[in-house]
């Protein structure tokens, strides 16, 4: 048992140290290579201290950091498609036009429930003169209704307000 743990011991110890056969890395910019002749070429200073790996890319896109920018513009998510301001633009104007019709559709139902509403004292239908409790669920009913439709035009004037405006160039 004590041979067990003075070898585990023994091997953790070893696997602490640094490995004296990795070869040297420079580090040119935000490259790092273990080719002196291309290190030398580029001017590339040697890493040192502290193991170092290298994962070799495929051949994808690059993004660049945001550290230090000063941008205070919203990014696009890694991988998604870059739009030209031409096309941005354009897909701007559609979002405009689609929520200007949502926008006026609302507004015509608010109005026509509105009207039906009747200031709080909607026309009873039906049943509703022998039965008063179904008449003022109803006209509960209206108000929440009138309520939700203005808060989705609220919402929908909120969306267009935060599209950029199409300013010929």
């Amino acid at each position: 048992m004590k041979t067990a743990s003075l070898i585990f011991l023994a091997g953790s110890l070893l696997a602490a140290l640094p490995a004296s056969s990795q070869e040297r890395v420079w580090r040119c910019g935000n490259e790092y290579t273990n080719n002196a002749t291309i290190a030398q070429q580029k001017g590339c200073k040697v890493m040192e201290g502290g193991n170092v790996t290298v994962v070799q890319g495929g051949g994808g896109t690059t993004t660049k950091s945001s550290g230090g920018s000063g941008s205070s513009a919203a990014r696009a998510p890694a991988g998604s498609p870059r739009v030209e301001g031409v096309d941005q633009r354009a897909r701007d104007g559609e979002a405009r036009s689609v929520l200007e019709s949502e926008l006026k559709k609302a507004e015509t139902r608010q109005a026509e429930l509105q009207k039906d509403f009747n200031n709080g004292e909607p026309e009873k239908q039906g049943s509703e003169g022998r039965n008063y409790q179904k008449y003022l669920d109803r006209v509960a009913e209206m108000k929440a209704e009138l309520a939700r439709n203005e808060s989705d035009i609220a919402g929908i004037r909120r969306e267009i307000g935060r599209l950029p405006t199409n300013k010929p160039q």
